[in-house]
């Protein structure tokens, strides 16, 4: 009868993990290591019904100023929920394969505080299932600093290229529309 009592709870997690993975959006199912942390990031647990700006970044690229105007904008909108992810990548040879030369670069260069990944592929047959759900949904990153402003509900509303610039009234017009995006669950 132990036996039995002591299976319920690992069926009802079981269950319950299940359920989440039925509620997330395709875009937002799996994780990624976080830069230089021992932990991962469950996208779905994370981010699910928030508004998040994914940007595929390279600490050598001379894009990379624009870390200071994306942390701007983290801290201008963080307050109404607004989430951010930095996803380094190697994909056009500007990123260092040393991921303490990326953090530095991230944190103490620029002074990022929104949540970055350790050094990802991000097109491509490799590129990670974010990428390439955010491809199928938009395009494939066609250089470093890409940035895609998702919705509440996982679903891409706009991509910007590297030439936008973090002030961008359309980058910030798109980020307003979703914060302002309906949740999945009500």
């Amino acid at each position: 009868m132990l036996k039995r009592w002591c299976a319920v709870p690992v069926l009802l997690m079981a269950l319950t993990g299940l359920a989440r993975a039925a509620d997330c959006p395709e875009l937002l199912q799996g994780s990624l290591p976080k830069l230089r942390a021992k932990e991962s990031i469950d996208l779905c647990q994370r981010y699910a019904d928030k508004p998040l700006v994914v940007i595929n970044t390279a600490s050598f690229c001379g894009f990379a100023p624009q870390f200071e105007g994306l942390e701007a904008l983290n801290q201008r909108y963080k307050a109404q929920g607004l989430e951010m992810l930095g996803v380094p990548s190697n994909d056009f040879k500007q990123e260092s394969k040393d991921s303490a030369e990326t953090a530095k670069v991230c944190y103490a260069n620029y002074g990022v505080t929104f949540t970055m990944t350790e050094p990802q592929k991000v097109r491509g047959d490799g590129a990670t299932h974010l990428f390439q759900v955010l491809a199928a949904q938009s395009s494939a990153p066609k250089w470093n600093f890409y940035k895609y402003v998702v919705d509440r509900q996982g679903k891409v509303i706009a991509n910007f290229s590297s030439l936008t610039k973090p002030d961008d009234p359309e980058f910030l017009a798109a980020i307003e529309k979703a914060i302002a995006s309906k949740p999945l669950k009500p």
